[in-house]
């Protein structure tokens, strides 16, 4: 208790200390090299990674990458029973979730919201849907736009998903948790060599969950077997399929009144939680092949085909009435005085993607006149097909049979049942279908000029083409249907890296992405959009990077991110006026992170983030020059402390910490920051049992969490606990 009165109203507090538990280290751990040097932690039994081959498409180090990326180890996704992305990427500095509606992974990258900068082993995963982490060897989170390798659309970074796949190595592996609100969870990785030349490996999860909230439920389960056959002793390919279920209650929050979210029960429903299901099915086949002709010289290509069937209804919650209201529909007959009742609307979205995408990349390393070269040559091509279907919510009334679009209710019972709500397309609602094509090429080089310095310069073409068709029954005859895009994108990154000592990087980073005017969701090409340019995002990033230990690694970024091409209102005091792509949004900040093991006990990710994200130019009459992006914090940081006194006994301390926030850009409705304290125990049985125990929100502390609107925002859950079973053979 006297932690949430420490740092109730000056997150500030918490923040400092958060980052101080890793950065005041420092002196220690220099103290101690010697000491423990020698201490070598490698795969599971570790939070830090040393080197990927995401970020270049070569394996390169992380201390050489000229960017901020961040890498969630399985290790540390297991010791804090984080099973979604949205509780993975809590201790990464300049990342922050959104509501999302509460039916898809929506992320914040320094101040650029996205629901489709997902990528599976490099690959394109853009559908809007949540994702399992049963699967996974680690979440490796770019920071920054990353076109250069990833493609258009990845404008303030990503999250890369490394699954599991047959490596020739035994794996035999379960996991079992039970915990508060009825959460029953069972995963398994199975794999081992069937001869020489052949491998195989399986991943499975099960999970049925309730929830705090009323009416909230998720049932979901995967399955994700892969095949490796070594052709030759050069050559090897690789095959996996994945099948995904999740289906859940969807549940948009509460509404807010007079600047703030409503302080109702934890618990409390705003709308029909039974009449707002979300599902999605998945499907997705993978072929990768790799060739090597020498010790210096490969080639590789993954090929990936996915289909997504999703559909999600919800009947949510609008705005608490400002001022007294008379007879309002949905409710008997009467005045009703200002912040008693709230507006409940309804709608559905049925939804189907169609992914196929080819990348093949060459690498080879030369050397000219002394000069180390590992060049990249590559070539992407893609096609994905969607089609969408919304149709509203009619609630009949005594005085309208055929139902209105908007019902109220009392604020203190906004919880119905509504079975007889009536589903049809309206003129607004959208019907569509696209088909969006890419051809690209990309080029890139990393340039050894001395032990000390070293250049990495990448250029990517990327021919792409969107075509879409509104599909409307209301349209009138004559209007046009069909719309259409292409974009010619050039994205470069260079970066220069000096490096005073091997562990040791300085780095300095420029480059740029876009994002057609096709959208996120590649179907919001309309008539008065589809001949304006893209928008454009460029990074300017100076950061600095220490590997303390071979273990422990303590990183540092400054960068200033400008997004320009928005769209706005040429008169922002004309709702009217035509809108035009003059708008500009630019975010400034500090990432400080800590993360890997200080000695054989003491585990340690921390992060600190600053960021100063707000809109340079007026977009409509609520969103003005200088307000606010929504969702952002200025300041936030986390700390996670493992510390184990034996081999049988250990212990876990989080503490995460979170300025004021805006629901919305028109930054009328605010969150208050916060300051959330988890924890964990570990104790071993024996080799191959061990039990664990995490408590979420241990000082009970009522907070909100995150925010899709200014009337859709998520309570926090009170305190809850899982209990794990682990086993491993």
């Amino acid at each position: 208790m006297s932690i949430n009165r420490t740092f109730r109203g000056a997150p500030s507090r918490a923040l400092l200390l958060a980052s101080a538990a890793a950065l005041l280290a420092t002196p220690v751990l220099a103290q101690t090299i010697n000491e423990v040097s020698g201490v070598t932690i490698t795969g599971q039994a570790s939070y830090k990674t040393n080197a990927i081959t995401s970020a270049t498409k070569t394996p390169t180090a992380l201390i050489d990458v000229p960017q901020a990326v961040n890498v969630v180890s399985v290790k540390q996704i297991e010791d804090q029973a984080a099973n979604g992305i949205g509780d993975a990427v809590r201790y990464v500095p300049g990342v922050f979730s959104s509501q999302g509606e509460n039916n898809r992974d929506t992320l914040s990258f320094r101040g650029n919201l996205t629901t489709a900068s997902f990528f599976v082993d490099g690959v394109r995963d853009d559908t809007q849907s949540y994702r399992d982490l049963y699967n996974i060897e680690r979440l490796e989170v770019f920071k920054g736009p990353n076109a250069m390798i990833f493609g258009r659309g990845v404008t303030g970074g990503l999250i890369n998903r490394v699954t599991k796949v047959a490596d020739g190595q035994q794996h035999l592996g379960a996991r079992l948790e039970v915990g508060r609100y009825d959460h029953y969870r069972g995963q398994v990785d199975l794999g081992a060599p069937v001869s020489e030349t052949i491998s195989l490996r399986a991943a499975g999860v099960w999970q049925d969950s309730g929830s705090f909230r009323d009416g909230v439920w998720n049932k979901r389960w995967g399955f994700n077997p892969t095949a490796t056959f070594k052709l030759d002793p050069d050559t090897t390919l690789s095959i996996g399929y994945e099948r995904f279920h999740d289906k859940r209650i969807r549940d948009r929050g509460v509404s807010s009144y007079q600047g703030k979210p409503l302080e109702t029960p934890r618990g409390q429903f705003f709308g029909d939680p039974d009449q707002s299901p979300n599902w999605i099915d998945s499907s997705a086949g993978t072929v990768f092949v790799e060739h090597r002709f020498s010790d210096t010289m490969s080639i590789r290509n993954r090929t990936r085909y996915a289909y997504y069937d999703r559909f999600y209804q919800n009947v949510f919650p609008g705005a608490v009435n400002t001022t007294a209201q008379t007879n309002p529909a949905g409710l008997a007959a009467g005045v009703y005085a200002p912040g008693s009742i709230v507006a409940i609307s309804a709608y559905n979205n049925g939804a189907k993607r169609r992914n196929l995408i080819n990348q093949t990349d060459f690498n080879a390393k030369v050397s000219t006149g002394g000069v180390e070269h590992t060049l990249l040559i590559g070539a992407e091509f893609g096609r994905q097909t969607t089609s969408n279907l919304r149709t509203e919510g009619f609630f009949p009334t005594a005085t309208s049979a055929s139902g209105v679009q908007t019902i109220f209710v009392p604020v203190n019972a906004s919880r119905i049942s509504r079975p007889d709500i009536q589903w049809r397309e309206a003129a607004t609602s959208g019907h569509n279908f696209g088909i969006a094509k890419l051809a690209a090429g990309y080029v890139q080089d990393q340039i050894e000029l001395s032990p000390n310095v070293q250049v990495v310069a990448g250029l990517r073409y990327e021919h792409y083409q969107t075509d879409v068709t509104n599909r409307n029954p209301f349209l009138a005859a004559g209007t046009q249907r069909n719309f259409s895009a292409t974009d010619n994108l050039w994205s470069p990154r260079v970066g220069a890296i000096f490096k005073p000592a091997v562990n040791t990087s300085i780095y300095a980073s420029y480059s740029k992405s876009y994002l057609p005017r096709g959208g996120d969701q590649l179907s919001a090409l309309n008539l008065s959009n589809q001949s304006l340019a893209p928008e454009r995002y460029e990074n300017y990033e100076l950061g600095a990077k220490w590997d303390v230990l071979p273990t422990f690694n303590l990183a540092a970024a400054i960068f200033q991110l400008d997004r320009d091409n928005v769209l706005a209102l040429s008169d922002p005091n004309n709702a009217a006026s035509p809108t035009i792509p003059i708008g500009r949004q630019r975010s400034k900040g500090v990432e400080l992170s800590a993360q890997g093991e200080i000695t054989r006990q003491l585990s340690i990710v921390a992060s600190y983030t600053y960021t100063d994200a707000k809109f340079l130019d007026s977009q409509s009459a609520t969103v003005r020059a200088g307000n606010r992006v929504n969702h952002v914090p200025k300041s936030s940081g986390a700390v996670w402390l493992r510390y184990d006194p034996n081999k049988t006994f250990g212990g876990a301390i989080g503490v995460t910490s979170m300025g004021k926030r805006f629901a919305a850009t028109d930054n009328t409705v605010s969150l208050a920051g916060f300051t959330r304290v988890d924890g964990a125990l570990y104790y071993r049985i024996n080799k191959t049992y061990d039990l664990q125990l995490n408590v979420e929100n241990l000082f009970d502390k009522r907070y909100f969490q995150y925010a899709d609107s200014n009337n859709n925002i998520s309570p926090a859950s009170g305190r809850a606990a899982k209990v794990s079973l682990n086993a491993r053979f």
